[in-house]
């Protein structure tokens, strides 16, 4: 548990970007191809008629930017309860973090496990996280700036968290130095 896992052999192209599928049951990593020249380069981040075909939401209803001013700061683990559950595509758009989702969905085949994976600006690749599945992330950087899509829009009747510490999950972070808003402190334990 807690590993980045994509499978190679999972691995699908469509179109303009690479969808990698990843342990947790409808994550995906997406590496859009870019063409380049001597101007700079190209490539697709999302088109809808890609998403349907790969079976994940191509509606986005939000988009979200968070500016985090210090390397260590941890967000999350959040989602939100039908009827407004969400899915989300994220991209770093300066810096780094260290990305976590945990599957929340009971009748899921990764139903409580976790995993982590890297982003960063450079690599400009996106992690899509379907409904059900929790997202916290913490910075590898000062100055990480990340630009997030939601397929719904923020409930707060219908939006909760929990524990980035949880003993159910024991999520490995790579910063102990953390910043932590209270109200992700105050996120109930799983059980």
């Amino acid at each position: 548990m807690g590993r980045t896992i994509c499978d190679p052999l999972a691995q699908v192209k469509c179109g303009q970007m690479i969808f990698e599928k990843l342990k947790i049951s409808g994550s995906y990593l997406i590496k859009p191809e870019f063409k380049e020249d001597e101007r700079g380069f190209f490539g697709r981040t999302f088109c809808q008629n890609e998403f349907k075909k790969i079976g994940l939401n191509p509606t986005f209803v939000q988009c979200n930017l968070v500016i985090n001013k210090r390397k260590g700061t941890l967000r999350g683990i959040k989602y939100q309860t039908k009827p407004h559950a969400e899915s989300k595509l994220i991209r770093i758009l300066k810096g780094a973090n260290y990305e976590v989702l945990v599957d929340l969905r009971p009748k899921s085949l990764t139903f409580k496990e976790w995993i982590s994976i890297k982003l960063d600006a450079d690599d400009r690749n996106l992690l899509y996280v379907p409904e059900g599945v929790g997202h916290g992330y913490q910075t590898l950087e000062d100055k990480t700036e990340v630009f997030y899509q939601v397929s719904e829009f923020y409930s707060p009747d219908n939006s909760s968290g929990i524990r980035w510490n949880d003993p159910t999950f024991n999520i490995k972070w790579p910063i102990e130095d953390r910043i932590i808003s209270q109200s992700d402190q105050n996120y109930p334990n799983f059980s």
